[in-house]
Parts: C-alpha cells; sequence; structure tokens
C-alpha cells in the first residue's frame, strides 16, 4: 500500500475515534482505568507482560481480563501450563458468579449464590475464550499457535516460565521466549498478554513493590515489552497493617503512554478483581 493512503487510512480511524469509536487494533481489558492509561486497551501487534509475586494473583487478574474481552465480542485465546481446562473454567466461574472454588467443588452454596452461579453461566456460555494447555516445545511451537484462529484478537499466556524449551541457562532461555513472543504478537497481529513470576524478592529489601529490573530475563521484558504491569498486594508483606483486598497495579513502561498506578480491589474468596474507580455494578 503507498504511503500516502496509509497515512489516510490513520487520518480516518483518528478521526473516527474522536467521534466515539473504539480505537482501531486494540483489545479493551474490561478494566476502565487500565483502559483509559493504555489509550483504550492493549493494543494488537503488543507485547504485555503482567508480573508481580507469588500469590499477588497474576493468573487471576489475566483471566478476568479473557473474560471481559471475550464478554465484549472479542476473540480471545488462553492458554495455561500451571491448570488443566477445566481448573481454568472453574476458576471462570468463580470470578463471574462471585463464588468461591470450595462452594463450586461442594455444591453447598446458598439460592442467592446459585442464582448467581446460573446467571454467569448463562453469560459465559456463548462468549468464552479458547482456554488450551500451553503448546509443548518451546517459543516456537507458542508462536505457532497464536496464528492458527484469524479471529483471535488477543492471547494470554501463563506464565512466561513455562514457554521456554532447550538446554540454555534459564535466564537465555526467558530472554530468547520474550524476543520470540514479541515477533509471534506482530506476526500474527494479535495483543499478546504474558504473565511472569517475578524472582524471589530479598526480604531486607523496604519497598516490596514490582520495578522493571525484577523481571529479569537479561533485561529482554524491561526492553522488548512494549507494557509491563506490576502488581502488587500490601498485605502479602504486611498482613497486620496491610489493607485487605487493596491492590496496586503499576504501569511500569509504556511505550506510547505514560506510567502510572491504578487501583483494584481483590476478593481472594471468588479470585475476583474489580476497578476502584469505576467498580463493577
Amino acid at each position: 500500500m503507498p504511503r500516502r493512503s496509509r497515512l489516510t487510512q490513520l487520518v480516518k480511524r483518528v478521526d473516527a475515534v474522536s467521534d466515539g469509536a473504539p480505537p482501531a487494533n486494540t483489545v479493551p481489558t474490561g478494566f476502565p482505568t487500565l483502559d483509559k492509561n493504555l489509550g483504550g486497551g492493549v493494543r494488537r501487534g503488543d507485547l504485555v507482560v503482567l508480573g508481580g509475586d507469588v500469590g499477588v494473583g497474576k493468573s487471576a487478574l489475566a483471566l478476568a481480563i479473557a473474560l471481559r474481552a471475550a464478554e465484549a465480542g472479542r476473540g480471545v485465546e488462553f492458554y495455561t501450563a500451571e491448570m488443566d481446562a477445566e481448573r481454568v473454567l472453574e476458576r471462570a466461574l468463580a470470578i463471574e458468579g462471585r463464588v468461591s472454588i470450595d462452594e463450586l467443588r461442594s455444591g453447598v452454596m446458598d439460592e442467592g449464590t446459585r442464582a448467581s452461579v446460573g446467571a454467569a453461566t448463562l453469560r459465559l456460555h456463548d462468549r468464552l475464550p479458547k482456554v488450551a494447555r500451553m503448546p509443548a516445545g518451546g517459543p516456537e511451537a507458542v508462536a505457532k499457535a497464536l496464528g492458527k484462529v484469524p479471529a483471535t484478537e488477543l492471547v494470554i499466556v501463563d506464565p512466561l516460565q513455562h514457554v521456554p524449551g532447550g538446554a540454555l541457562a534459564q535466564e537465555e532461555e526467558l530472554a530468547h521466549a520474550v524476543r520470540r513472543l514479541k515477533d509471534a504478537a506482530v506476526s500474527a497481529n494479535v495483543a499478546l498478554i504474558v504473565t511472569a513470576h517475578l524472582p524471589a524478592l530479598p526480604a531486607v529489601r523496604e519497598n516490596m513493590r514490582p520495578v522493571l529490573d525484577d523481571f529479569g530475563a537479561l533485561g529482554s521484558v524491561k526492553q522488548l515489552a512494549d507494557v509491563v504491569l506490576g502488581l502488587y498486594r500490601d498485605e502479602l508483606y504486611n498482613p497486620a497493617f496491610g489493607q485487605e483486598g487493596a491492590t496496586e497495579l503499576a504501569i511500569l513502561k509504556n511505550r506510547t503512554g505514560a506510567t502510572t498506578y491504578i487501583d483494584l480491589y481483590y476478593y481472594k474468596k471468588w479470585l475476583r478483581f474489580e476497578d476502584m474507580v469505576d467498580p463493577d455494578r
């Protein structure tokens, strides 16, 4: 396509957004404050890395984004290495039905909760992400899977540490995986969100909030990711003083915008995150 034609199309897209249309090539996460700070959501072709300490809720937040995007009619795929598909769907029902996993497993719940689960089941029936085990075979296998379904706009890979499949040192494997996943996001024209376990943080560190250098992988996340998100819950480190459920989602890197902090609330019983500024009704 000639450069002049591409420029004309770009101006048309800008005019459409100013008239209220959603940004082209952008998939809303369903969390309004996050979307506002990311120019409408996560952009196709971008690599987004969501990291945090053990137990902070990375997988739950990634799944929540997948569910909200799918409910909005977007094509979504969720690849997991730490759960089977049934476990992921069980978590999805807990998030959407505001019910605990124990209640789902036992079937013991009051009428209100049972009604909530029934309503969530109906909502999810036709708007579920594709859920599958992460392909075996390293970054190349994962990259190959990304381009198989043309309608897919958003792919979530959980977690980065299970992508590598070689004999290199771990940090070198992770660096290679990040590079390959970034290339794959561009080639498949999908927004790619990858969760990442952060290395054990030193107990003597005064501020345990994630920073870019915590992501390791020889600096590849810091260098190549278009957006880097850090998840932090103070109650994990200060159980006597941290406010239960209060969560900070930091935009640590934003290639096309500002960095900032977003306030979320985590209902641990339901594995559910909500936007504190614009909570769900």
